[in-house]
């Protein structure tokens, strides 16, 4: 396997996310385009990430003219960097607030099991071989 590089590793993700691997959410507010990649995919992206680096998943609420509109995910790797590869899909003046950590969901996940299993499966290719997820969450 080649190593990577963080360049390597965004350019993997964008050109993995698409409309079948949006959030349903997201994809009802406002669809996906392709000039906005990132839209509706860091849960799953931040997931992906977890998979790859470990360290923690970050929560953080996502408001527009003060109306709550959803939330945000990203990561803090070991180190204390956060690394936030879908904060380019804000463009319409939402505000994200600080984030709180929160503990990956054990085993299967419940909700976009399917979309990051093909998110995984893309980046996969892109990069080679990625690591297991924590408690086999691709079960």
């Amino acid at each position: 396997m080649s190593p990577w590089n963080l360049e390597a590793l965004a350019q993997a993700f964008r050109a993995s996310w698409a409309a079948d691997t949006c959030s349903p959410d997201d994809l009802a507010r406002a669809g996906w385009r392709p000039d906005n990649p990132a839209w509706g995919h860091c849960d799953i992206t931040a997931l992906v990430v977890h998979d790859i680096f470990g360290g923690e998943l970050v929560v953080g609420e996502v408001h527009r003219e003060g109306e709550q509109q959803g939330y945000h995910w990203w990561n803090r790797l070991s180190s204390g960097v956060e690394l936030d590869l879908t904060r380019e899909q804000f463009r319409d003046g939402q505000i994200v607030t600080v984030g709180r950590v929160v503990e990956r969901p054990p085993g299967p996940l419940q909700r976009r099991h399917e979309e990051y299993r093909l998110l995984r499966g893309r980046v996969s290719g892109r990069l080679g071989r990625l690591p297991e997820p924590p408690g086999a969450a691709l079960q």
